[in-house]
């Protein structure tokens, strides 16, 4: 490893309490001397991954990102379906409609509403789109959400869609933090950090009735929550048959309040288990439990998915329907509320299931037919503003398979709608599902995507992803990307389903949160080394990859487990556990990973917070630190402190900062394909040497 440049650090693991902050004057976003860093770690991380190898990938990256093939994703809203759409003539996009019939052929004649490239030149801004809310039934009306640069905070903006303009006096709300909804033609409901009344996580404390014609500040408040809050939001039902509004006090992730109200009658406080997820529709309540309910002397374990109608609650029934009951390796992952049935989409080791639940046959449960075996499959409304419609979209794929869209309901096969042409030869190549040991015995699942045949002698470079975090499932998805520019040259794509996920439920999750983050991350330490027990790679040949949590994630591999990595790139990450919650949207994360300001938090936090961890002459392999100047949820002090801190140890750390991009890898499809060809320059010349096109001599 280099050792030759940087000042030492005398801080050793003792010192974490003590620490002082030598590069808090990074986290100033747009300060001059913090800019002049960047620029120079840009110019440097360039010099050295820039090459030709990296060109050829970044111009079959941006191929991939703009092919006129993908599969456009659409919503149905009255007659016809809407689309938001990129590709090389539309660097920020369209948003346009057509008719379904006409969606089904293979070059549609779509009708353009809104050409995004011409408003930013119009306007000389940097706008990426957010998407567009429409007034049901008539659907002549939209709240379209533009963001700056492509970050979380946007313009809120009225949109004739008959005159395809922004509408001259309608709804503008400036720059922020915004959601809102239609609650008739002339008022909206909004939520919004404008005007500074926000939560010390930043995010509305308010819900404001606006009425066009007046002043924003002017609109009454209708709800609100206390400052110590995530935020308020609100939910309007349009349903003729069950008009009601939903507000909501979010306490922090995974606890909130749900005050309901319908049309012409009171508001209530709906009396039911604070953790749990709440769905409304159709005059029923659903349920999904995170924790054990005991009620009316019956219990429910966590994962069960329940329901009875709204009606029977607010009388003071508690006679619930359980819909789906959890096991040991199966949970709900999402669901669709039809009228009548309920779609539920679960995950069963990580594979999908669809099923019906028939609201008229006592909820019994039904497969559903016609879709392909060994698939992930996301599953959505076509119209979810119509009531009546039943619908359904299945997005349907595999790590090899292409994306299919498909078209179905309760009682009509799916069909296929489009099919996204292969990106890369998948001939050679097999994926195999395997499970982990970790410390405490629990088997941790994983997939690995490799050439279908036996390892080399040492095994294949590696290529491991995970998350880990705030109940999100890492399920098979295609690897356009990684198929053709990592497996497709010879290397192997592994994903891990650690705990903290949401793969088998919310006990799954649970274990892998606050002081369990730790055992979440050695979970995947624990993959990477059954990797190598297996034969199938050696250590020096894995890349540890992850972003915003899963950035956490490797970068406590670097400094926990090094010895089993040979680099880490790590994305949009947190790394700071210290400062977390006073950076941006770091404050709303408490529920997941504490809170450092209590030292019986911080007893734990201290042992994964990569920033505070990190000590000089350690076996750290080579890392690439990368964001986004315009991520205000993850703040980028995280990642450029850390990288600063490396450097000044003496290792080989290279940092790479996207001017525009959110929490994301940039605002258009080239800012994209440029952040992830440096991330793929970066693997083939640390874990990837040898590959399939690839003779360069590594960097350490």
């Amino acid at each position: 490893m280099d050792l030759a440049a940087g000042a030492r650090s005398n801080r050793r693991m003792n010192d974490i309490a003590e620490f002082d902050d030598p590069y808090l004057w990074l986290e100033e976003i747009d300060g001059d001397r913090a800019v002049a860093w960047v620029e120079a770690q840009n110019r440097r991380t360039c010099e050295r991954l820039c090459d030709a190898g990296f060109d050829t990938d970044k111009a079959a990256l941006t191929a991939i990102y703009d092919a006129d093939t993908r599969i456009p994703a659409i919503v149905q809203r009255g007659g016809q379906v809407y689309n938001f759409w990129t590709d090389t003539g539309h660097k920020r996009g369209v948003w346009r409609r057509t008719t379904l019939d006409d969606y089904r052929h293979e070059t549609p004649n779509w009708d353009i509403l809104l050409d995004l490239d011409e408003l930013c030149d119009r306007e000389s801004q940097s706008w990426v789109w957010h998407g567009a809310q429409t007034l049901p039934p008539a659907h002549d009306r939209a709240l379209i959400h533009l963001s700056a640069g492509g970050s979380d905070a946007g313009m809120l903006r009225e949109f004739d869609l008959a005159a395809r303009r922004f509408t001259s006096d309608g709804f503008i709300v400036p720059v922020a933090k915004t959601s809102a909804v239609w609650d008739d033609p002339d008022t909206i409901l909004i939520a919004t950090a404008h005007g500074g009344d926000t939560t010390e996580s930043g995010y509305a404390r308010t819900v404001r009735r606006w009425r066009r014609g007046t002043r924003l500040e002017d609109a009454p408040i209708v709800f609100e929550v206390e400052p110590t809050d995530i935020a308020a939001s609100v939910y309007r039902s349009h349903d003729p048959a069950h008009r009601f509004t939903l507000l909501v006090r979010t306490i922090e992730f995974y606890r909130a309040e749900y005050h309901y109200q319908p049309d012409g009658g009171p508001r209530v406080k709906l009396d039911l288990p604070i953790d749990a997820d709440i769905d409304i529709g159709h005059r029923r309540m659903l349920v999904r439990l995170r924790s054990e309910w005991i009620i009316n002397e019956k219990t429910f374990a966590a994962g069960s998915f329940l329901t009875i109608t709204i009606e029977k609650f607010l009388a003071g029934s508690r006679d619930f329907a359980v819909i789906y009951a959890p096991g040991a390796r199966r949970a709900l992952e999402s669901w669709v509320n039809l009228k009548f049935c309920i779609v539920l989409a679960i995950l069963d080791n990580v594979a999908s299931t669809i099923e019906f639940a028939d609201a008229e046959d006592g909820w019994r449960i039904r497969p559903i037919e016609g879709l392909p075996a060994n698939s992930a499959v996301h599953v959505r409304q076509l119209a979810p503003d119509d009531p009546e419609s039943e619908t359904l979209l299945f997005d349907v794929g595999g790590f090899l398979a292409p994306d299919a869209l498909m078209l179905g309901g309760p009682d009509a096969k799916p069909e296929v709608l489009k099919r996204l042409p292969p990106q890369f030869d998948a001939s050679g190549l097999e994926v195999r599902q395997y499970e982990a040991t970790a410390r405490d015995g629990t088997a941790i699942p994983y997939f690995v995507v490799s050439p279908d045949a036996p390892p080399p002698e040492g095994g294949w470079p590696v290529y491991l992803t995970g998350y880990g975090g705030f109940e999100v499932s890492l399920t098979p998805g295609y690897l356009a990307a990684q198929g053709a520019l990592w497996c497709a040259k010879g290397g192997a794509f592994v994903q891990a389903n650690i705990r903290g996920g949401g793969e088998f439920g919310p006990d799954w999750h649970k274990a892998g949160i606050r002081e369990g983050k730790k055992i979440a991350q050695d979970d995947f330490a624990a993959v990477a080394a059954d990797l190598v027990k297996r034969g199938l790679t050696w250590p020096s040949g894995i890349l540890g990859a992850g972003g915003s949590n899963g950035g956490l994630l490797v970068g406590n591999m670097l400094t926990r487990h090094p010895e089993a990595f040979g680099a880490i790139f790590c994305t949009v990450p947190l790394l700071d556990m210290k400062r977390y919650t006073k950076l941006l949207a770091g404050h709303s994360w408490i529920a997941e990973y504490g809170d450092p300001d209590k030292p019986e938090d911080w007893a734990f936090l201290r042992e994964i917070s990569p920033y505070q961890c990190a000590v000089p002459e350690q076996n750290y392999p080579p890392a690439l630190i990368a964001t986004t100047r315009r991520d205000d949820r993850v703040h980028p002090g995280h990642a450029r402190k850390m990288a600063a801190t490396l450097q000044a140890m003496g290792y080989d750390a290279l940092y790479y900062e996207q001017a525009e991009g959110g929490h994301g890898a940039g605002a258009d499809a080239a800012q994209r394909a440029f952040f992830h060809a440096l991330g793929f320059a970066f693997a083939r010349r640390t874990v990837g040497v040898g590959m399939s096109g690839d003779s360069r001599a590594p960097t350490r």
